[in-house]
């Protein structure tokens, strides 16, 4: 009772997924750094998953993998897969008893699948925006799933929305392969927030900023002094000058708002936390 879509671009591998289920993230996404992804879904069995993943990880394609893991499981009928692993290889897979309207769509390196969807236009879209958006595979795969909605979705309603994109030591300082993991388990608007919230994980955790996206601190030292000094950080005087205290007190500022990632070793700031400040000094 879901609609998904699971892809690699190569490097990333991925999931995005959205239902009239509570807590969906909680059992259809799947995935591996480096090896693959897997969406299951339709009564799913979360088990089918793993097993997917490992027979990808010991050499067996997407489809080989699917099918040699639906054959030991009795209710596959009812099942629906997408998988993609590593090398680019996509099969999806939807059961004779999956209620209408079910179906997926394979493309390169992606399955959009669906079932109780408004009908066979919500994985078309999906496949259309995952080809056309710009951008890396995290960009693609939430673009999908808001072209999914867009065009129908699961035609029950909306309840909750994940989305898990893994690429190798890409994760909080290099020290997971999570690039992306997050939820929105039960929401009247779940797509909509869930795209809210991965705008703040990529503002915290993401080092993917524009490399001309910069403000030279020298040239906001006064105002950065003005914003910090209400939000109790720096108690200095406003110098106009960025000084050993405004620089201690912005990284103390940065640390409070898991922004770590985010730190400079030079003379400039980010422009996504530069504006972020600003906002919070709009609200003081």
């Amino acid at each position: 009772m879901t609609f998904s879509i699971v892809a690699t671009d190569g490097v990333d591998v991925g999931v995005a997924v959205a239902s009239k289920f509570v807590a969906v993230g909680a059992f259809v996404p799947h995935g591996e750094a480096g090896v693959g992804a897997v969406a299951t879904q339709c009564y799913a069995n979360p088990r089918l998953g793993k097993a997917v993943l490992a027979l990808i990880r010991q050499g067996s394609t997407a489809r080989e993998a699917v099918e040699k893991a639906l054959a030991q499981d009795p209710g596959k009928e009812q099942r629906q897969i997408g998988a993609v692993d590593i090398r680019g290889n996509a099969y999806g897979f939807t059961g004779g008893e999956c209620p209408e309207h079910a179906g997926h769509v394979v493309g390169s390196g992606f399955v959009a699948s669906g079932n109780i969807l408004a009908g066979p236009q919500v994985v078309e879209a999906m496949a259309r925006a995952f080809e056309t958006q710009r951008g890396e595979l995290v960009d693609k795969l939430l673009a999908a799933l808001e072209a999914g909605e867009k065009a129908g979705g699961d035609r029950r309603g909306k309840q909750s929305a994940a989305m898990l994109v893994l690429r190798p030591n890409g994760g909080y300082l290099g020290l997971s392969d999570v690039y992306v993991d997050i939820r929105v388990d039960d929401h009247p608007e779940p797509v909509a927030e869930l795209r809210r919230i991965f705008k703040i994980w990529e503002l915290a955790l993401l080092q993917r900023d524009d490399p001309s996206d910069v403000v030279v601190k020298k040239d906001v030292a006064a105002e950065v002094q003005s914003i910090l000094r209400r939000l109790g950080f720096y108690r200095g005087d406003v110098t106009g000058t960025w000084d050993e205290e405004t620089e201690k007190a912005f990284r103390e500022w940065a640390g409070y708002e898991n922004f770590e990632n985010k730190i400079r070793n030079d003379d400039k700031i980010w422009g996504s936390v530069y504006r972020y400040l600003k906002e919070l000094s709009r609200r003081l």
